[in-house]
């Protein structure tokens, strides 16, 4: 009974080391690489607890064989746009300017119940309220709301408003998403030209950089504040 005891104060010690270490997002903030080390690790360490016959050691070093893949896939998610396309997969919009996108909701293996559940949970419970609804990696959902049903919106206020309008993406973490760029008409000479005049000297400086509709550009170098700036042009964003 002693030794069953020790045995699972030790793997009790050395999972809560190993779910430390791996980092502190909740578990429906989970990547699904992320979810499924953890329900391993879950799993293995239930082994050495409740039989005494095997070694101790044994669920140790899966143990932190687990621990050292997550920290490497955790790496090239990091630096891989690819492997995280692979991996997570990417944002799908399911609700747009033309209301439910219904072939992506069969793509994600979503009901109408499950979109209604998710808009409640983030405070919307009239579809006809959302401009824009966006599935995440992780599973949660994103919701814009139309301005005129803003908690305190410009039109109730009398003031005009630019139009709804996602943010894309041109630059994540010092990578140029090229498709966005396509997506967008825009080509390179424009990326230069915005980090020339910034005084950025290399793209690989650059943690993030947004574009909506309107010209509208948020722009942050690593390790500096960010910067918002505003072009003279309109883009078609559906």
């Amino acid at each position: 009974m002693i030794t069953l005891i020790l045995r699972s104060i030790i793997v009790y010690c050395i999972v809560l080391f190993a779910v430390r270490i791996m980092g502190k997002r909740q578990i429906g903030d989970m990547q699904p690489f992320e979810l499924v080390i953890t329900l391993i690790i879950a799993d293995l360490a239930c082994i050495p607890m409740s039989d005494t016959t095997i070694p101790i050691v044994f669920g140790i070093i899966p143990l932190f064989t687990l621990v050292i893949l997550h920290h490497f896939f955790t790496f090239l998610n990091r630096k891989s746009i690819l492997f995280r396309k692979i991996v997570n997969g990417k944002p799908i919009i399911i609700i747009d300017k033309n209301g439910i996108n219904y072939p992506a909701l069969k793509k994600l293996n979503m009901t109408l119940n499950d979109l209604t559940e998710s808009l409640r949970i983030a405070q919307c419970f009239n579809i006809s309220d959302v401009a824009y609804a966006i599935v995440e990696t992780n599973g949660n959902i994103s919701v814009l709301l139309k301005n005129s049903a803003q908690p305190v919106s410009n039109e109730s206020m009398n003031i005009k408003s630019e139009k709804d309008s996602l943010n894309i993406i041109l630059i994540n973490d010092g990578k140029l998403l090229i498709e966005n760029l396509i997506y967008l008409k825009l080509d390179n000479a424009f990326i230069n030209k915005i980090l020339k005049d910034e005084k950025i000297k290399n793209i690989k400086d650059v943690l993030i950089m947004t574009i909506d509709k309107n010209g509208n550009i948020y722009l942050q170098e690593k390790f500096k504040p960010y910067k918002t700036l505003k072009k003279k042009l309109e883009l078609k964003i559906e």
